[in-house]
């Protein structure tokens, strides 16, 4: 859902925050075999990530790995740092290796700027991450709370193109000019003492108002690198209209190009789906409800 301070201007980089949903998600399952044999959706990096995690951790390779789910790749989902997770606590689970989240994040690099991924996979719900210092190993997660039950998030793909991401990312960070100490502040200011605590009552209306806010400051940030606040203009017009019909917390999830807004329940979710799906029928773009996970993953040992 954003980042807090992009420049390190307050003297940690980063910092962000994201939540966890239950539609969108990577399963997957490891049984011994005769060699490494990776079937499923984004088996070329489920295999990378395996051979990295096996020769760092020292144990066999000769094992099948089948892939259920596997979030969309570059999309603004974070598929990359929970594929990699769930291979190695996949992997830790069945060699009984006892290493943490945290260590399994750090033999894969994750949590290079965001630690969003890694805390969701820890906890579930919402998650704030403290950013980077000079001797962080992972982004330490300063804040997780529970998200409504009935709270629903509308995500709008655009199914023609990917976000920034690999060699493009590091050049477009390279390419932004400093992020505004006074704009840091405020960022800081709004998600502590009216963000959090707008989730903790309940209040829909001024948790969506702060990540907006949020999300407009760091949109126009990046905008020089993405052609706009929004990656996509299709998704621009369709964050544009759920605003106008009331939904909140506008914004786009990482360098998109997804969108993303909440609403208060499913038959909102329901009414605002139903709409979109019909005026924006002959555009390249796809809508899915989605739920927060107010739980941490799931690994089960037979």
């Amino acid at each position: 859902m954003g980042f807090i301070d992009l420049s390190g201007a307050l003297g940690r980089h980063f910092g962000s925050i994201g939540l966890a949903l239950n539609e969108i998600n990577t399963r997957l399952t490891i049984t011994t075999g005769d060699s490494m044999q990776v079937s499923g959706p984004s088996a070329d990096r489920a295999l990378k990530c395996t051979r990295q995690f096996c020769q760092l951790l020292g144990v066999s390779d000769a094992l099948n790995i089948t892939i259920d789910n596997a979030i969309p790749e570059h999309i603004g989902l974070g598929s990359g740092t929970q594929m990699a997770l769930a291979v190695g606590a996949a992997l830790n689970a069945f060699y009984g290796l006892g290493l943490s989240v945290r260590e399994i994040a750090q033999l894969s690099d994750r949590g290079a700027r965001s630690g969003i991924g890694i805390g969701i996979f820890e906890k579930g719900g919402l998650v704030v991450d403290g950013g980077r210092g000079p001797d962080t190993k992972t982004p330490p997660m300063i804040a997780q709370m529970a998200v409504p039950e009935d709270w629903r998030f509308i995500l709008v793909f655009d199914q023609r193109g990917q976000g920034l991401h690999g060699e493009q990312e590091v050049s477009a960070f390279q390419q932004l000019p400093p992020f505004p100490q006074a704009q840091a502040e405020r960022l800081c200011y709004l998600l502590l003492m009216q963000g959090l605590p707008a989730l903790a009552e309940r209040d829909l209306d001024k948790f969506g108002e702060v990540i907006t806010w949020l999300q407009q400051a760091v949109g126009e940030h990046f905008a020089p690198v993405q052609g706009g606040v929004f990656t996509s203009p299709d998704v621009a017009a369709a964050m544009a209209s759920l605003a106008a019909q009331g939904a909140v917390a506008i914004g786009q999830t990482s360098w998109g190009p997804t969108g993303f807004c909440a609403v208060a329940d499913p038959q909102r979710a329901a009414e605002l789906l139903a709409r979109l799906e019909a005026q924006f029928a002959a555009s390249p773009l796809s809508f899915l409800v989605a739920s927060a996970r107010n739980q941490t993953a799931e690994i089960i040992v037979n």
